[in-house]
Protein backbone atom coordinates (compact mmCIF):
# COMPACT_ATOMS: atom_id res chain seq x y z
CA UNK A 1 0.00 0.00 0.00
CA UNK A 2 1.64 3.28 -1.18
CA UNK A 3 2.49 5.75 1.90
CA UNK A 4 -0.66 8.16 2.76
CA UNK A 5 -0.21 12.11 2.50
CA UNK A 6 -0.90 14.11 5.61
CA UNK A 7 -3.37 16.74 5.09
CA UNK A 8 -4.36 19.34 8.24
CA UNK A 9 -7.71 19.94 9.27
CA UNK A 10 -7.39 23.22 7.24
CA UNK A 11 -6.22 21.51 3.98
CA UNK A 12 -8.97 19.63 4.21
CA UNK A 13 -11.81 22.23 4.77
CA UNK A 14 -10.49 24.57 2.49
CA UNK A 15 -9.14 22.28 -0.46
CA UNK A 16 -12.18 19.59 0.25
CA UNK A 17 -13.15 19.05 -3.30
CA UNK A 18 -9.39 18.80 -4.57
CA UNK A 19 -9.03 16.22 -1.58
CA UNK A 20 -12.52 14.26 -2.32
CA UNK A 21 -11.77 14.18 -5.85
CA UNK A 22 -8.18 12.25 -5.30
CA UNK A 23 -9.81 9.84 -2.69
CA UNK A 24 -12.21 8.74 -5.13
CA UNK A 25 -9.42 8.33 -7.52
CA UNK A 26 -7.70 6.35 -5.05
CA UNK A 27 -5.74 7.96 -2.96
CA UNK A 28 -5.19 8.25 1.03
CA UNK A 29 -4.75 10.79 3.46
CA UNK A 30 -4.36 11.22 6.84
CA UNK A 31 -5.43 14.21 8.56
CA UNK A 32 -3.56 15.88 11.11
CA UNK A 33 -4.94 18.38 13.68
CA UNK A 34 -2.72 20.45 16.00
CA UNK A 35 0.22 18.19 14.63
CA UNK A 36 -1.24 15.12 15.60
CA UNK A 37 -2.88 12.10 13.43
CA UNK A 38 -6.93 12.50 13.68
CA UNK A 39 -8.42 10.34 11.09
CA UNK A 40 -8.47 8.94 7.75
CA UNK A 41 -9.61 9.09 4.15
CA UNK A 42 -9.45 6.40 2.15
CA UNK A 43 -11.67 5.09 -0.87
CA UNK A 44 -14.23 2.56 0.10
CA UNK A 45 -13.54 -0.59 -1.64
CA UNK A 46 -15.44 -1.42 -4.60
CA UNK A 47 -17.75 -4.57 -5.07
CA UNK A 48 -16.78 -6.21 -8.28
CA UNK A 49 -19.55 -6.65 -10.76
CA UNK A 50 -17.84 -8.80 -12.96
CA UNK A 51 -15.64 -11.88 -12.81
CA UNK A 52 -13.67 -12.95 -16.13
CA UNK A 53 -14.20 -15.98 -17.82
CA UNK A 54 -10.97 -17.02 -17.63
CA UNK A 55 -10.80 -16.63 -13.82
CA UNK A 56 -14.51 -17.86 -13.31
CA UNK A 57 -13.26 -21.33 -14.97
CA UNK A 58 -10.26 -21.59 -13.12
CA UNK A 59 -12.32 -20.98 -9.96
CA UNK A 60 -14.76 -23.74 -11.65
CA UNK A 61 -11.96 -26.23 -12.01
CA UNK A 62 -11.07 -26.70 -8.06
CA UNK A 63 -14.77 -27.14 -7.28
CA UNK A 64 -16.00 -30.53 -5.83
CA UNK A 65 -17.84 -32.09 -8.74
CA UNK A 66 -21.62 -32.73 -7.84
CA UNK A 67 -23.96 -35.90 -8.27
CA UNK A 68 -26.81 -34.73 -10.15
CA UNK A 69 -28.69 -37.88 -8.67
CA UNK A 70 -27.48 -36.80 -4.96
CA UNK A 71 -29.09 -33.18 -5.65
CA UNK A 72 -32.49 -34.47 -7.13
CA UNK A 73 -32.56 -36.26 -4.03
CA UNK A 74 -31.90 -33.57 -1.92
CA UNK A 75 -34.49 -31.72 -3.70
CA UNK A 76 -37.23 -34.69 -2.93
CA UNK A 77 -36.77 -34.81 0.56
CA UNK A 78 -37.21 -31.03 1.04
CA UNK A 79 -39.59 -29.47 -1.00
CA UNK A 80 -43.09 -30.21 -0.54
CA UNK A 81 -44.99 -32.21 -3.13
CA UNK A 82 -47.97 -31.53 -2.70
CA UNK A 83 -49.48 -27.86 -3.30
CA UNK A 84 -50.59 -25.94 -0.45
CA UNK A 85 -54.03 -24.43 -0.83
CA UNK A 86 -54.16 -21.22 1.15
CA UNK A 87 -58.09 -21.17 1.31
CA UNK A 88 -58.02 -24.77 2.08
CA UNK A 89 -57.02 -24.04 6.05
Amino acid sequence: MAAQHEITQRDLRNRSKEIMDAVQGGQSFTVTRDGHQIGELIPLRRRRRFVPRGEFAAMSRTAPDISLDAFRADQSATAEQEPDDPYGR
